[in-house]
């Protein structure tokens, strides 16, 4: 027995620090020292212009989608400055293909071209989930385009043909929306 009170006096004389002495307190201080250093680094990257949009060229996927043959791919024309393009993907499986060109609008909205030959009844109610909403149509130079509501507040003008559905959609005012619509067309 006189060697485990020994053993107890040495870890108390050690300086090693006890455990049931620290608290909630002790634990949001430790964050706190931790956290003032990553906001002050945050904060110089935006101040240096950190959060810059990257900006792609979309015509390798626009060049593979038009390859494929599996719809008349639309590309945009005339769009007014400020539009930038920020991401561009085509994808193809079992005879039916998408192409998903973003968008960051002259307005900072963000808004994504999709255009598919995957059947309507499937791809829209994929694309906006359970609360999407038909809201009307939109005239596009005698073009009708029927537009949606989606997602808290997302919109989307959505034209279908015998062979190919395009879905304007995103965060970006309805004029941006049908500007965008009308490059497609």
């Amino acid at each position: 027995m006189q060697d485990t009170a020994a053993d107890a006096d040495a870890t108390e004389t050690s300086g090693a620090p006890k455990r049931e002495g620290r608290t909630g307190r002790d634990m949001a201080l430790s964050l706190i020292v931790l956290l003032i250093p990553l906001a002050v680094i945050v904060g110089i990257f935006r101040l240096r212009g950190g959060e810059d949009v990257v900006v792609v060229d979309p015509s390798a996927a626009i060049g593979q989608a038009q390859a494929s043959g599996l719809f008349p791919v639309a590309v945009p024309e005339g769009l007014a400055p400020g539009w930038r393009s920020i991401s561009a993907n085509f994808a193809a499986a079992d005879g039916t293909g998408a192409l998903r060109v973003g968008y960051i609008t002259p307005g900072d909205g963000t808004v994504q071209v999709l255009e598919s030959n995957e059947d309507p009844q499937v791809l829209l109610p994929r694309e906006f989930g359970p609360d999407g909403e038909p809201t009307g149509t939109v005239d596009v130079d005698g073009t009708v385009w029927r537009s949606y509501r989606f997602r808290g507040g997302e919109q989307a003008l959505v034209l279908t043909t015998s062979n190919r559905t395009i879905v304007v959609q995103g965060q970006a005012s309805p004029e941006e929306l049908r500007e965008l619509a009308h490059a497609l067309t």
